[in-house]
């Protein structure tokens, strides 16, 4: 499947989502904040599949926030019905545009939490530039592996704007708080290398090809490991990021109360010892729309 800004392949369980935009450097445009969330919903909508690679194409990973998504936020509600004619009515403006750009960038940001509250992982596969909201994009994924050549920046503080789409609540749980610090304020490049001594990537790759290739690799190990193990694996990191040691210990007694399952367990054990995958219960299919709703 195809869109404006995404490819999408789906095999052996693993989806494939790449940024298509090559020759404008994957510049996030207004359609795709409609467009990633869709697509999430998508791949997750039948559970069959369990898990997702997001790469992308071009020598570089995305140039960030298109210009175009700032002219949108900018003129929605200008066509409004009255003239400003006095101080009064220019002050309603102004404070209804401030919250007409809070909404836009609410809407933003769920775009990207859309990956983090994923019920499968997201790897992302970074290759040249990941700049600006490319950032943001891959700190709500689980996982980071990037080429040699690749570099990270968080671009907003070079254009006077604070960085409002998701980095700053997730990739200060990345990395160490000095260095989003000097990255934030200086708005400099951060080399692959960098990256992975300070745990933003997993893995440096020299090429894309091979990046592709063993992140793939990666992706097919965890679609062979029981979907609701993983599913509950990542929801326990989710919680323990965000609460305390006691918080996690008793949410992960309750969730194994829930959902452990024997069966499960001694079918993992016998496809281990017979070297084949195993057979086990999928995640169920996902309600998209109210009407999808059921309590059965």
């Amino acid at each position: 499947m195809t869109t404006e800004c995404f490819n999408l392949d789906i095999q052996d369980r693993v989806a494939h989502l790449q940024l298509s935009r090559a020759d404008k450097r994957n510049s996030m445009i207004p359609s795709f904040w409609s467009e990633l969330p869709a697509m999430m919903d998508q791949i997750q909508s039948d559970g069959d599949v369990r898990a997702v690679v997001l790469s992308s194409t071009g020598p570089h990973f995305s140039s960030g926030m298109d210009v175009s998504v700032f002219g949108a936020a900018g003129s929605e509600g200008s066509n409004t019905a009255f003239t400003v004619q006095d101080e009064s009515e220019l002050t309603i403006r102004k404070r209804q545009k401030a919250l007409r750009l809070r909404d836009t960038i609410k809407r933003l940001q769920h775009s990207f939490t859309v990956l983090e509250q994923a019920r499968i992982p997201v790897l992302a596969a970074v290759q040249g530039g990941c700049i600006g909201a490319g950032v943001d994009l891959v700190s709500a994924c689980d996982m980071r592996y990037a080429t040699r050549d690749a570099f990270f920046t968080i671009f907003e503080t070079n254009l006077a704007m604070t960085a409002d789409v998701g980095t700053f609540p997730r990739i200060c749980k990345l990395m160490p708080d000095g260095m989003v610090r000097e990255l934030a304020y200086t708005g400099r490049k951060l080399s692959a290398s960098e990256a992975l001594q300070y745990g933003l990537v997993n893995r440096l790759f020299d090429s894309q090809s091979e990046m592709i290739n063993e992140v793939m690799q990666i992706a097919l190990q965890i679609a062979q490991k029981a979907p609701m193990a993983v599913h509950g694996c990542k929801q326990m990191i989710l919680h323990a990021r965000d609460h305390s040691v006691a918080d996690t210990l008793d949410y992960v007694s309750v969730w194994n109360a829930a959902f452990l399952e024997q069966s499960e367990i001694l079918e993992a054990m016998r496809a281990n010892q017979e070297k084949r995958a195993g057979q086990f219960t999928p995640l169920p299919e996902q309600a998209l729309d109210d009407d999808d709703i059921s309590l059965s």
